[in-house]
């Protein structure tokens, strides 16, 4: 899921690294986000690829040795200090070691040291030249200084050998980058658990009682809420791969275990504690005491099997008719204390005019701060890539029109801000 950062301005750095050829994508990536956005290269980028090409993918001139020009905003001071993100992706051993020690013997680094926010940077490099302590101690340095280290991956590299170095995919690189720029002080550090997808509880070992759900408001409420700055617990039925890494995600089955991983985590987001490194301090515990959120997107079952079995059942066994003995599940939004929390519903309805009703009644029956209600019809029925919802709580109600679940989320996230009112 791509984001809305249009006219926003990024700058990417690249540096040279065989891994180059992925800024293609990252630049891609911005671009279809609607960002305005800037390459500068360092001279040992070029040996790899022409600056044409990320002129070509950009539409804009790019930042070199050569091409700097300070008769207009292409030069290492203006453009560093008026982007709103600088990546630089892939950046070599060689280059996190001189960002450390403030060294600009380049145009890139030049750029880096005259960016006045927090720079982000996808190592990439030889696992030895990484496991390196210098450069070790230089990743350690640059986080503590709050640069954003998008991790790399461990696999085979070019070189041969087996392990870190890998750069990062180019959408993890993407949401991080994302997330700098979209980062609310609101929802930074606070802890949010969502639930999503559709329970499946068990008739045996091959069949169960689900439904439609697909799980696609839910990730995109996780993702949106990450590209916050909210720390993210998302339990659902429906993992999504693509979403960015640092999304503490808990795949489940069926209600029981739903409801046992939700209070897990509710617990954990009521200590409410956040390491934040200081440079005097490197073991610093800084506690930030924001009340969490509970997103219960999840389409819960409302019965299961009573005597779920072992193994398969026969048909030939279970003959022409079969009845089969179901018990209510636990209403688990109902079951959670509202003490210390915002509790935010989901209801989904057919029936346009009776669903306002029962939605405001769900409010009370399970101590709700709102309910989010979605009408269900064929632009918005289940698997649709689209949503429209009217945001119902005890005081008012406010509509969030047909639209991208993506850019739904972030509706919702926007209401959801008005309901802490400490």
């Amino acid at each position: 899921m791509l984001v809305n950062l249009k006219d926003k301005k990024i700058l990417v750095g690249v540096t040279g690294s065989i891994a180059i050829y992925k800024a293609c994508e990252l630049i891609r990536l911005f671009i279809k986000s609607g960002a305005n956005v800037n390459v500068v290269m360092s001279p040992n980028a070029q040996k790899f690829i022409n600056p044409i090409t990320f002129e070509a993918l950009s539409r804009n001139k790019v930042l070199t040795e050569v091409s700097e020009d300070w008769s207009n905003e292409l030069n290492h001071i203006d453009l560093a200090q008026k982007s709103d993100a600088f990546v630089i992706a892939p950046a070599t051993a060689n280059t996190i070691n001189k960002l450390s020690k403030g060294i600009a013997d380049n145009i890139l680094l030049s750029c880096a040291l005259a960016y006045p926010k927090n720079l982000i940077i996808a190592p990439s490099a030889n696992t030895e030249m990484l496991n390196n302590h210098y450069t070790q101690g230089s990743l350690k340095m640059l986080k503590v200084n709050d640069t954003i280290i998008v991790e790399p991956q461990t696999k085979k590299l070019v070189c041969g050998v087996e392990g870190s170095g890998a750069l990062a995919k180019p959408l993890e690189i993407y949401y991080a980058t994302a997330r700098e720029i979209l980062k609310d002080e609101f929802w930074e550090n606070r802890k949010v658990v969502i639930s999503g997808g559709g329970t499946r509880e068990p008739i045996d070992e091959v069949r169960y009682i689900g439904n439609r759900s697909s799980g696609k408001m839910a990730n995109a409420l996780a993702l949106a809420l990450y590209l916050k700055g909210a720390d993210v617990c998302l339990v659902t039925t429906k993992k999504d791969d693509s979403l960015p890494s640092e999304i503490y995600t808990l795949e489940v089955e069926d209600s029981s275990e739903m409801s046992e991983y939700i209070k897990d985590c509710i617990r954990v987001a009521k200590k409410g504690k956040v390491t934040k490194p200081s440079l005097n301090n490197p073991e610093a515990i800084q506690v930030i005491r924001k009340k969490p959120y509970l997103f219960m997107a999840a389409a819960v079952a409302d019965f299961k099997p009573k005597y779920p079995q072992d193994g398969k059942l026969k048909k030939e066994a279970l003959g022409s008719e079969w009845s089969l003995e179901l018990t209510q599940t636990e209403d688990i939004l109902k079951s959670i204390p509202k003490e210390g929390i915002i509790k935010i519903g989901f209801k989904a309805e057919k029936d346009e005019e009776s669903a306002i009703k029962n939605a405001t009644k769900a409010i009370d029956s399970k101590n709700l701060d709102a309910i989010a209600l979605n009408i269900l019809k064929e632009k918005n029925d289940f698997g649709s890539d689209y949503n429209e919802i009217i945001f119902i709580t005890p005081n008012q109600l406010r509509k969030i029109p047909l639209m991208p679940k993506i850019d739904v989320a972030f509706e919702l996230v926007e209401l959801a801000k008005e309901l802490d009112n400490e």
